[in-house]
């Protein structure tokens, strides 16, 4: 992912989350609407969020040291993390309580045409906010789906901005559905139900953020796409004969390792293997330019013990395929 581009989009809904927020507790205030609250908070703890995001965006920057050799990638993983756990329990819990005590006491909205008014002004500028996502995401989504782009994506900043755009959407028109019912009706029952839908949304946004992010932080490899590359770039055919087995991980969003055990000819000389492996990581590098981390194994192919077939023992975790990617 073009750390720019995500870095756009955070701003983007940076500035608008800070308007919308300020917004919707000026229209609490004078209508006293529990899904204004619930939505103030939300847009709070949005904002929250994707000042965490440019914060591990910065971190990640840091250069390697002897304590972390492989450097500080990943710490965009660990602060994307951080945000489901911000929008699970500032945003989700929050709401679904308020809704829970607004149903067990409601009471009619006041000034009606605040929280009204502050709704449509969020919607234009959560609609800006998410085109921007939009227009950064399709320069990096190629040909996947939506659904594919969040599951496969490296880089954790746009998904997260991607869904806490679409759940901001989603919620605002629950609110204004929950507020225009409590209207027409009388009962601010109403309220109360919408804020408790918008409490349950940004739950379950919460926890597909958390099992995105928890396979990042473990250790994804890299794409089908990015393996084919490098498996074409280590083999040429005269030294480096094929590849026993490889693995890859990435160490960040756009730093990735790669380790592999590489076929040569019996009768090659020390020289020649050495020659042939820095070939082969220069090849490597100008195919996949985000593989940093490099370490290419020499050995003798031996039919023989290939056709005793794959051993748990030989690496760690044992012969997994390389995926198809997440």
């Amino acid at each position: 992912m073009s750390a720019s581009g995500g870095t756009r989009a955070i701003v983007a809904a940076l500035g608008a989350n800070l308007a919308i927020a300020a917004s919707k507790f000026v229209a609490f205030a004078f209508s006293g609407s529990s899904s204004m609250l619930a939505e103030g908070v939300h847009s709070l703890a949005d904002s929250g969020n994707q000042f965490l995001l440019l914060v591990g965006g910065k971190r990640a920057q840091r250069e390697a040291t002897p304590q972390h050799p492989f450097g500080y990638g990943r710490e965009r993983f660990i602060y994307a993390f951080l945000v489901s756990i911000v929008l699970f329990s500032v945003g989700g819990m929050f709401a679904i309580y308020e809704g829970y005590e607004k149903i067990r006491h409601p009471h009619q909205l006041e000034h009606w045409y605040w929280p009204v008014g502050v709704l449509v002004f969020a919607i234009i500028a959560e609609g800006f906010s998410f085109r921007t996502a939009i227009k950064e995401s399709n320069e990096l989504r190629g040909k996947l789906s939506w659904a594919q782009f969040i599951r496969r994506a490296k880089a954790p900043e746009l998904p997260v901005v991607l869904l806490e755009d679409f759940g901001a959407l989603i919620g605002l028109a629950l609110a204004l559905g929950g507020v225009g019912l409590a209207l027409l009706t009388g009962d601010g029952v109403w309220d109360g139900i919408g804020t408790v839908c918008i409490g349950v949304l940004l739950v379950l946004i919460a926890l597909v953020l958390a099992a995105e992010t928890k396979s990042l932080l473990l250790g994804e490899a890299a794409g089908l796409e990015d393996v084919k590359k490098i498996e074409a770039a280590i083999v040429d055919g005269r030294t480096v004969t094929g590849i026993i087995h490889m693995r890859t991980l990435h160490l960040g969003p756009e730093e990735l390792l790669i380790a592999a055990k590489i076929a040569v000819q019996h009768d090659d000389t020390a020289a020649e293997v050495a020659s042939a492996i820095n070939a082969a990581e220069a090849r490597i590098r100008a195919a996949v330019p985000i593989a940093r981390v490099i370490y290419l194994e020499p050995d003798i192919y031996s039919e023989a013990e290939a056709a005793k077939g794959p051993d748990p023992k030989a690496t760690p975790g044992g012969p997994t395929p390389q995926p198809a990617g997440h």
